[in-house]
């Protein structure tokens, strides 16, 4: 439990804000809208986890001060309003009070913003998923032959910018015409995004006796929180356009949304220093499918409203499967030890 102290403070000061601000109602919405915000994100946790377990103590810090403030504050407050005030052209504060004073008004030029969101948030964790899918180096697979041969594509030369695009290019294709050049821009900065955090090693490249010494940026401490970042930025955009549909209420939904982030944070050093992900060796494996998954999801809702609840599901779903599937593997390496 020493793990999830510091969420269950945050959790108080929120209810007792939510509380304050709009009596027992505002603080009852403001625990469905953490326990949806968990649910719909436990694969973010576990992909996080993933990144996060190679990071300095120092950065993990970062990551949990600094890391829930830009989380709580800029991904699921600020960044919104930024959104709304590029697609109107009303300056800043004039959509702060927006928020504040008409968020009906609010909430409609957010949800007219999902067509960016949704591409620009899409494409970047298809580029997660294809970076997971197409890694040659990945010597465990969960698929079996499948996943083997998809990694085996990973020789080829940018083939998750190939295979990401090329889904956009065909969903562009059934879209209307005033909104194809928006998707378009939006799907390929998330991808140029993605290939700016992974491309930095570069940087990195050195001699060193003899010897190439290759620091990859994303798994050192500045880029690797930079990383996640973005990450959950991706995961956060659909989920303060989706609280819209419980409340109207700004500050409800950000001390809502605040809760679920923090416990998130949480979760993910719990799974780090418990050494869970190598006890359930397929469930990056699960998590990375349930990112594919809500990829896939945000750019089909360009077109068509998809529910949360199937999203949550199947992410749900994919993580059970993979325990499952870890703790099979686990007794079958037990039993040929014996």
């Amino acid at each position: 439990m020493q793990h999830f102290r510091l969420s269950f403070f945050v959790t108080a000061v929120c209810l007792a804000a939510a509380y304050y601000w709009a009596g027992i109602m505002g603080a009852f919405i403001a625990i469905i809208l953490g326990v949806l915000e968990v649910s719909l994100s436990f694969d973010n946790a576990v992909v996080n986890a993933s990144i996060l377990k190679r990071m300095n103590d120092r950065w993990q810090k970062y990551f949990l001060t600094w890391g829930i403030l830009i989380a709580v504050f800029g991904m699921r407050l600020l960044f919104p309003i930024v959104i709304v005030s590029a697609a109107t052209g009303i300056d800043f504060m004039g959509v702060t009070e927006m928020a504040l004073k008409a968020p009906e008004i609010y909430a409609r030029h957010l949800e007219a913003s999902h067509v960016q969101i949704a591409a620009f948030g899409g494409m970047f964790l298809l580029m997660v998923f294809y970076s997971f899918i197409f890694d040659e180096n990945k010597e465990l697979h969960w698929l079996g032959y499948i996943e083997r041969k998809m990694s085996s594509f990973g020789k080829l030369e940018a083939i998750e910018i190939i295979m990401a695009l090329c889904p956009l290019l065909i969903l562009q294709n059934y879209l209307p015409e005033q909104i194809r050049l928006d998707v378009m821009v939006s799907g390929v900065t998330g991808v140029i995004l993605f290939v700016i955090v992974d491309s930095f090693a570069a940087l990195f490249e050195h001699e060193e006796e003899g010897e190439q010494v290759v620091a990859t940026l994303k798994k050192s401490g500045m880029m690797s929180f930079i990383y996640l970042e973005v990450l959950d930025a991706s995961f956060s955009f659909d989920g303060v356009i989706g609280a819209f549909a419980i409340t109207q209420d700004v500050v409800i939904i950000m001390l809502g949304l605040a809760i679920g982030a923090m416990f998130v944070r949480s979760l993910t050093v719990f799974l780090v220093r418990k050494g869970t992900l190598d006890e359930y060796v397929f469930l990056e494996h699960g998590a990375h499918y349930a990112i594919g998954v809500l990829a896939g999801i945000m750019l089909v809702s360009i077109i068509h409203h998809i529910p949360e609840v199937v999203t949550g599901l199947t992410g749900a779903v994919l993580i059970a499967l993979s325990v499952i599937s870890s703790i099979r593997y686990r007794r079958k390496a037990a039993r040929a030890v014996e």
